[in-house]
């Protein structure tokens, strides 16, 4: 789960991480209303208007501007960033409503850094993560100059200790800013750590942090990703959601209790199993590499399923326009393949099957579940295993 760069300096704020003054707004009347705030506040009047979308490279893609002549013109820069279709490396070239925004004070910058901190699953311990290159994306900082890039793994037992903290200090070169850089930035990376495990966070972000021309460290964004496998404590997350910056089957999967994904394939996948699921992706990728066939999702519909679900599932499947055939592969242990039928039945009548669909059922209740598709009087294509069914998916599309 993501949230915005806002909601996140919030929860920085809570655990004592330092931020820039800054105020939400929704419309333009409450941008310039806090953009006379700070101006009033800071007396100072230079303001940031931010884009606030759950995407990276606002600030290259015009989401990001700076006023330097107070409330007026923040209104006027807030006038043209509320509203637009905002294009970022990270969200696709059909680009992002801005539909918030986010006024800050502007700050004196001497250097921008950059801290992240991020699951390491091959160690299974946070790893932090700082470089000398803020404000650009970590991704070709990594590509082009890892060396660039100083890591430390937390052991999980002990926490993040001093000492990895001024390790990374000294890696950014802090100490030629005053003396109590250092200890800003240990005590910073040490609020981030308890954030980050204390919120259940999968990623979080500082890019840029900077270095004031006072010597300070002040995050300067804020991007926080939420691990969904914890939303259970912590029933808060419904008011950080933005439905709107989420993909809409995906949420509806969620709602329906099923573990759904949008790619960019033609391909519709039901399957269950998260394992089965992948498996049933790679291999249509796999014959279909030639022919432009690829998986248009992954869609695990879990071993209890109802068939309510199964007929959710299938529905959302059929919703995709980009959608060119279906791939329905169980294997049915838990999960019984007369309720998967059944479910694939109700909702290709309701709905109108147009697409080709392949079905490979193996398991429990095969029998019956196979006789279900066979008197529904669907165009049923049946597969003996996952490679005939992959094969038979790529000529239905490709020919």
């Amino acid at each position: 789960m993501k949230i915005h760069e806002y909601q996140g300096k919030q929860i920085f704020q809570k655990y004592g991480v330092p931020i820039p003054k800054g105020y939400p707004a929704f419309t333009l009347e409450e941008a310039e209303a806090a953009a006379t705030r700070l101006v009033a506040e800071t007396g100072k009047n230079v303001v940031v208007v931010k884009a606030q979308i759950h995407a990276g490279g606002r600030g290259k893609g015009g989401g990001v501007k700076v006023a330097k002549n107070g409330a007026a013109e923040a209104r006027q820069l807030a006038e043209k960033i509320l509203g637009m279709q905002l294009v970022t490396h990270q969200t696709g070239p059909e680009g992002q409503k801005v539909r918030r925004l986010y006024i800050e004070q502007g700050l004196d910058i001497e250097r921008e850094l950059y801290v992240g901190a991020v699951v390491d699953r091959d160690r299974r311990r946070i790893a932090f993560m700082a470089s000398t290159e803020g404000g650009v994306e970590i991704e070709k900082v990594a590509e082009e100059t890892p060396e660039k890039i100083l890591k430390v793994h937390v052991d999980p037992v002990v926490g993040l200790l001093p000492f990895q903290a001024r390790q990374l200090a000294f890696g950014l070169g802090l100490l030629k800013h005053k003396k109590e850089t250092v200890s800003q930035f240990v005590k910073l990376v040490s609020s981030l750590y308890e954030l980050f495990v204390k919120e259940d966070c999968s990623l979080l972000e500082i890019n840029p942090l900077v270095v004031t021309k006072s010597g300070d460290i002040v995050a300067l964004d804020a991007k926080i990703n939420f691990d969904d496998s914890g939303d259970y404590r912590h029933p808060n997350w419904d008011e950080l959601r933005d439905a709107a910056e989420e993909d809409p089957v995906e949420l509806e999967a969620k709602q329906a209790g099923l573990n759904y994904v949008s790619l960019d394939g033609n391909v519709g996948c039901l399957v269950n199993g998260a394992g089965l699921a992948m498996a049933t992706m790679d291999i249509i990728k796999h014959y279909g590499a030639k022919s432009g066939v690829a998986p248009a999702n992954f869609l695990d519909v879990g071993g209890g399923a109802t068939q309510e679900q199964v007929t959710k599932a299938f529905k959302m499947i059929l919703s995709s326009s980009k959608v060119k055939a279906i791939f329905v592969n169980i294997f049915g242990g838990i999960m019984k393949c007369d309720v998967i039928a059944a479910g694939v039945v109700a909702a290709a009548k309701d709905l109108g099957l147009k697409v080709p669909l392949v079905v490979r059922l193996e398991g429990t209740n095969v029998e019956l579940g196979r006789k279900i598709l066979n008197e529904s009087g669907l165009a049923i294509s049946a597969a003996n295993d996952m490679a005939d069914g992959a094969q038979k998916i790529v000529r239905a599309i490709a020919g």
